[in-house]
């Protein structure tokens, strides 16, 4: 995707697509990073950030068991070969 580079007072900046952003997780703060010629634009929220501390209140109130009772604890091989 080509963009142009703006004037934004006495900086200069582009405008990035809400699809982009959406896509790339960028929300209100990024960090920045200057490499081999390019410039790389970082998430500061991470994908997985809660998820400790939500599995474990689900733990606490018993909701994390298993929901799809078709499952059953494995194969053959995971019975027999697969080393816990």
């Amino acid at each position: 995707m080509k963009t142009k580079v703006v004037t934004i007072g006495n900086s200069r900046g582009i405008r990035i697509p809400k699809t982009l952003l959406k896509q790339c997780q960028l929300e209100d703060s990024v960090e920045l990073e200057a490499k081999n010629g390019q410039l790389i634009i970082h998430s500061l929220t991470k994908p997985r950030t809660g998820w400790k501390q939500a599995f474990k209140e689900m733990a606490s109130r018993r909701e994390d068991q298993l929901l799809d009772s078709r499952i059953t604890s494995g194969s053959d091989w995971d019975k027999t070969e697969w080393i816990w």
